[in-house]
């Protein structure tokens, strides 16, 4: 990664200012460039119902909310208190999305029904936050919207942690959480989605990724004590997961994605497969590394697809992976750092390098940065331990890890790219800081937007 693509802000709003005429609420009739990202919207509530209840709120009833909560009204009960904190947070990420003002993106921890069918929270946020003006930004509008199944919080029937006790949520679900569909996520597009030809993969099974095991126990010491902390009856090198078990266990701790979108250009349209997931983060692991190892597969499962494996099958039945040539746009939190943290970075770096990509939009000259980047590490925002990475205008979270990618296909000419991680001098810094609220969750995400334009004239 060369130190030369570190971007001043001035180039990245120029950007942003040639793209507004293509996302305003007008519909779009063809276009020469297009913009996709990638949110990681901190969105997670502690139950689907209470985010439909935020997202629903009409423009009124948020401002009289916030006003009460601001003059410290007394008579406001504490969960109108907290309701009014988290509307202030959509508000904000609301006006991140239309600063950016991205055609296509990826909403992650964006709750939802567990099944992806309900779309009442989905269209609530179009409808009341994103379709009215934040903070004198413009509105705009996705057309588009696409809610997809996950598996966080999907009861799994197993103690799949061994603690003696099947609870289906949390660690005892196929994907961490505390209700099925919590951290789920969705897409929105200013393009047509090929309803069609939508793949979706939540109930591949990792067992059928060639190569994979039934992980086995890598160390049964406790880090701290040194104490035999392996369930009862096993030891290091023994298989984690029950055989009933693995033979059910899906690869996604969520979901993986194929979302073919119709960019309408002056030659006709152009299809780009838009590939979404967000694998879990290789923390809080088990004796046997199990999220470490959910992680980097999940990852390999995108470095395979793109590579045209033929032993994927999705939830339709149908077979194979992406047809050589095809364009695409990989997209997410993928909880992984090449250069540092606590993930398989190896198959990071094997993704951001593949042939199959557009390496300027990964590891040259285009990777997407920010100025925000290493000021949060001087001001104590980040996290200290990552302050040493080498290229901190790359980050996209205050964990101080570059964790949120777009990467385009190696046939997809990128002509821009950004981290929507403002410096305390540059507009929009209240959107990532706040003296109250903090620059994590509290303000808008713990992660930053990262955005990439593409020249489709070619």
């Amino acid at each position: 990664m060369s130190k030369s693509f570190t971007k001043s802000l001035i180039a990245a709003s120029l950007a942003l200012t040639a793209l507004a005429g293509c996302n305003s609420a007008d519909p779009i009739t063809t276009v020469e460039e297009a913009r996709f990202a990638t949110y990681n919207l901190s969105f997670d509530r502690k139950t689907y119902e209470g985010l439909v209840n935020e997202m629903g709120l009409s423009l009124q009833e948020q401002s009289s909310l916030i006003a009460r909560y601001k003059a410290k009204d007394t008579s406001l009960t504490d969960k109108e208190k907290e309701t009014a904190k988290h509307v202030i947070q959509i508000r904000n990420v609301a006006e991140t999305i239309q600063r950016v003002r991205p055609n296509a993106f990826v909403l992650a921890e964006f709750n939802n029904d567990g099944e992806g069918k309900d779309m009442a929270a989905i269209n609530g946020f179009q409808n009341n936050y994103l379709a009215h003006s934040q903070n004198g930004q413009q509105a705009i509008l996705f057309k588009y919207k696409k809610n997809f199944a996950t598996n966080t919080g999907k009861a799994s029937g197993f103690d799949l942690d061994r603690n003696g006790k099947k609870t289906d949520t949390h660690n005892d679900a196929w994907g961490f959480g505390e209700y099925h569909g919590q951290y789920a996520f969705a897409i929105f597009s200013q393009f047509e989605i090929d309803e069609s030809n939508v793949r979706t993969f939540q109930n591949f099974k990792w067992k059928d990724m060639p190569g994979e095991k039934n992980i086995p126990i890598v160390d049964c010491k406790s880090p701290k004590t040194g104490k035999n902390i392996c369930p009862a009856g096993m030891k290091e090198g023994d298989a984690w997961y029950s055989k009933e078990a693995w033979e059910q266990i899906p690869l996604s701790s969520k979901n993986h994605v194929d979302v073919p979108l119709f960019i309408p250009t002056a030659t006709g349209n152009q299809t780009i497969h838009f590939l979404v997931s967000h694998p879990a983060p290789p923390v809080f692991n088990n004796v046997a590394n199990h999220n470490y190892e959910h992680n980097r597969a999940e990852l390999k499962f995108w470095n395979d697809y793109i590579n045209s494996e033929t032993y994927f099958y999705d939830d339709k039945g149908k077979r194979g992976g992406l047809t050589a040539g095809s364009k695409f746009v990989i997209a997410g939190d993928m909880n992984a750092d090449a250069l540092k943290g606590d993930g398989d970075r190896r198959m990071i770096a094997d993704l951001l390098k593949s042939h199959y990509v557009n390496t300027s939009a990964t590891i040259g000259d285009n990777t997407p940065t920010s100025k925000g980047g290493p000021e949060c590490f001087d001001l104590g925002h980040c996290k200290a331990a990552n302050k040493d990475t080498l290229y901190p205008e790359a980050i996209t979270s205050v964990s101080g890890l570059r964790l949120d990618y777009v990467i385009p296909s190696a046939n997809i000419t990128v002509k821009n790219s950004g981290v929507f991680f403002p410096a305390s001098n540059e507009e929009g810094y209240h959107l990532v800081f706040d003296k109250e609220l903090g620059a994590s969750k509290g303000v808008t995400s713990d992660h930053r937007m990262v955005w990439v334009d593409f020249d489709l004239s070619k």
